[in-house]
């Protein structure tokens, strides 16, 4: 498909039920169908079924159960892709997963390579070491999660033979409201650095621990330009992104020509 088409997302911010899965999936269902499938990427919150729960060995589930099964289902009726991160036990393994789950049921999936240590994540979960593309409509996808964002190497763009890796850099989170001045700082950053677009889709309200979050879902042109910026409030924007611009910027402000060769090895 060519590569001239904007692409319509919907961002999310959302409160949600602590460690209540049913509760949070019938919330979110009544918000998604209000979209009336005009979208086509619609982006959850970090841990959306359940909220940013250390009790990874009481919360999760295996591929293809409870969530996995509810976003596939949502995605075949919207006829959108859907995304956000899962709790996945895996072997004796558990993972905060985000997955990507496309209308026709097809799934990919992150594991969040940066685990929040000073909430003990990094002893709740295991740590993912592929970092995937994902595409739709002609558009290379990036996904990352929360913590991911203060670690610029990991959402590196990459150019080979004038081509970018990806065209949309996108966040899901859990970002207390107490640090919201570093989500603010970076995720326009990202944007520039990287000459994509960037979006980062936060929760609202106070969780079962009493961390208050306060959103500031936002979304940002190539240029780290505000396109939408949804503040304090429980709401979902949908945004449209025009990939014809992004390519006329990057030919006239080629700034990825200068960037400095290195390889990661996880």
């Amino acid at each position: 498909m060519a590569q001239n088409l904007d692409l319509r997302v919907a961002l999310v911010q959302t409160d949600l039920h602590w460690q209540d899965k049913t509760a949070n999936l019938a919330m979110l269902e009544e918000k998604i169908w209000s979209l009336k499938n005009s979208c086509d990427l619609i982006i959850l919150p970090e841990m959306f079924p359940t909220g940013f729960s250390m009790d990874s060995s009481t919360l999760a589930e295996p591929m293809n159960l409870q969530v996995h099964k509810w976003m596939k289902q949502l995605a075949t009726q919207t006829e959108s892709v859907i995304t956000g991160t899962v709790i996945i036990s895996e072997g004796e393994n558990y993972y905060n997963r985000l997955l990507w789950v496309e209308p026709d049921g097809t799934t990919q999936s992150y594991d969040k390579r940066h685990l929040f240590r000073m909430a003990n994540e990094d002893a709740s979960f295991a740590p993912g070491e592929e970092l995937p593309i994902f595409s739709l409509k002609g558009w290379k996808i990036c996904p990352q999660i929360c913590y991911d964002l203060r670690f610029p190497v990991w959402s590196r763009n990459r150019w080979k033979k004038g081509k970018a890796a990806y065209d949309l850099l996108f966040y899901v989170a859990s970002w207390p409201a107490a640090r919201i001045s570093a989500w603010d700082a970076l995720l326009p950053a990202r944007a520039i650095e990287n000459l994509s677009y960037c979006l980062g889709v936060n929760r609202v309200g106070i969780d079962g621990n009493q961390i208050a979050y306060n959103g500031h879902t936002a979304a940002y042109d190539f240029k780290g330009e505000t396109l939408a910026n949804l503040e304090d409030r429980e709401q979902i924007q949908v945004i449209h992104l025009n990939y014809t611009a992004l390519e006329e910027y990057r030919s006239k402000f080629p700034a990825w020509k200068d960037a400095d060769s290195y390889s990661l090895h996880p």
